[in-house]
């Protein structure tokens, strides 16, 4: 216990020595949940700027689907002519523009609605608000054109019957947790990339210290190797759980995301990761013959498989046959666990996945433990 608690410090002092590993253990967390933050809250809640051009004159129709616009929530709407509408669609001004051609009017109430058209240069995520309220709208007016048949009396009387209709409307206010949710899974996405890579970092300090004779000089003292590897998994576990003790304050505490997970579940799950990520460490370890091989072999399985996994972007624009070989990584079982916790479902239910997790780190554990017994590879690294 003594020989463990010694190796123990020394790895410690040893890690925490290079500022570049206090970087990558505790900052990268930090400006990883900084930058999913601004990647899915940007803009959430700017209203859409919308500019309306009207060709049609003063026809009661067309004023009466502009103020139908103009009613809208979170839609600023700027009524200007046509050549300041593309001035300001080109500025980045406005997000989208509508324009009622002459003939709209006319063309709704035969009950064929024509003669108007949206125009943005940010494509369908902009203008598919917008659409489709008018098009909800401007159909119910058409309809009673369609009724009338061209009696202007009845579709004259219609009409007014149709907009002086008042309706009692109760509206509650729920927030939208959407934003939030994609924050927290983007962010425990890079926290799983940079766990793996911390992981792999601190167990190559054996590779490092056989090369320059240290592990060999511990070797002739009364330490076992078997103490030597266990003090390195200890110390890998223990900055693992202040890297996401960290990462999980920083969300809570100042930026305020709620992941809609309990603390404590977090941690444990997160922790449970951990133990795969070092399994994988210890796997490259035992079959790298230096750190450049162990370096090479970081890069050619922990940036792919996150990949794969969805650590770096949503699992659903991954094509379909890439996608299925997620089912043969880690990170995907945890953050598929992350991503059920979010929607309610209760952490009793997910043992399947927990279990998953844990065959992954048991298994990858016993072939490095294997792959260690058969190293006898004693040579000096060059």
């Amino acid at each position: 216990m003594k020989d463990l608690l010694w190796l123990i410090r020394k790895t410690i002092f040893t890690v925490l020595r290079k500022k570049s590993n206090i970087f990558i253990l505790f900052i990268l967390p930090i400006i990883a949940a900084l930058v999913s933050m601004a990647i899915h809250a940007g803009g959430s809640g700017a209203p859409l700027r919308v500019s309306i051009v009207n060709l049609d004159g003063e026809q009661e129709i067309t004023k009466d689907t502009i103020s139908f616009i103009e009613r809208l929530n979170k839609v600023q709407v700027t009524v200007t002519d046509e050549e300041s509408m593309k001035k300001a669609i080109a500025a980045g001004n406005s997000d989208t523009a509508v324009i009622f051609k002459q003939g709209f009017a006319e063309s709704v109430q035969s009950g064929n609605p024509d003669h108007i058209e949206m125009i943005s240069v940010k494509g369908a995520t902009v203008t598919a608000f917008v659409k489709s309220m008018l098009h909800n709208y401007i159909s119910n007016v058409a309809a009673i054109g369609k009724y009338a048949a061209g009696d202007q009396q009845m579709f004259a009387s219609l009409y007014e019957d149709y907009s002086s209709q008042s309706f009692k409307l109760s509206s509650i206010e729920v927030e939208d947790t959407a934003a939030v949710k994609n924050a927290t899974y983007q962010t425990i996405g890079f926290l799983v990339a940079l766990m793996m890579f911390s992981t792999a970092n601190m167990t190559a300090f054996i590779l490092k210290e056989k090369e320059n004779r240290t592990f060999f000089r511990i070797m002739a003292s009364p330490v076992s190797s078997k103490t030597y590897v266990l003090s390195n998994v200890i110390v890998n576990f223990m900055m693992l759980f202040v890297q996401i003790v960290i990462t999980l304050f920083f969300m809570k505490q100042v930026l305020h995301i709620d992941s809609g997970i309990p603390a404590v579940q977090f941690v444990a799950i997160m922790l449970l990761f951990g133990l795969a990520a070092i399994a994988v460490a210890l796997v490259i370890v035992a079959f790298a013959s230096g750190t450049r091989m162990a370096g090479a072999l970081q890069n050619l399985i922990i940036t792919p498989s996150c990949l794969i996994a969805g650590c770096y972007f949503p699992l659903e624009i991954i094509p379909e046959n890439f996608r299925q070989f997620s089912n043969f990584m880690p990170q995907y079982w945890l953050l598929e666990t992350v991503d059920k916790l979010q929607n309610g479902a209760a952490l009793s239910g997910l043992y399947l996945n927990l279990l998953i997790l844990t065959g992954f780190a048991a298994a990858l554990s016993l072939i490095a433990v294997y792959k260690f017994s058969r190293n006898n590879d004693t040579r000096t690294f060059i």
